[in-house]
């Protein structure tokens, strides 16, 4: 069994609060989870308007999809959200 787990720091177009931040990282998990099938969740920059770090993990017994699912993800997100990936950051166990 194979664990693949992803840092995402993320910078966030338009918007002013936090709580608009708050709602774009919200609806990013919640997609995420339901077409994924991963753990997903903001797990920094919590005070910060448009800054975040969001991290997810994946399992299954081959490598290459866990490297696939990744790939997916980031495009998920580039393409479905106004946001810069900043730094990414991945291990497999």
């Amino acid at each position: 069994m194979n664990v693949g787990i992803c840092t995402l720091d993320l910078y966030i177009y338009n918007v002013n609060s936090l709580k608009e931040k708050r709602s774009v990282i919200k609806s990013l998990i919640n997609k995420s989870k339901n077409k994924f099938n991963i753990s997903i969740a903001e797990t920094g920059e919590n005070d910060k308007w448009q800054k975040s770090i969001v991290s997810f993990a994946c399992l299954s017994n081959d490598k290459k999809v866990i490297d696939s699912t990744k790939e997916t993800l980031i495009k998920f997100i580039l393409s479905n959200y106004d946001l810069e990936i900043l730094n990414i950051e991945s291990e497999i166990l």
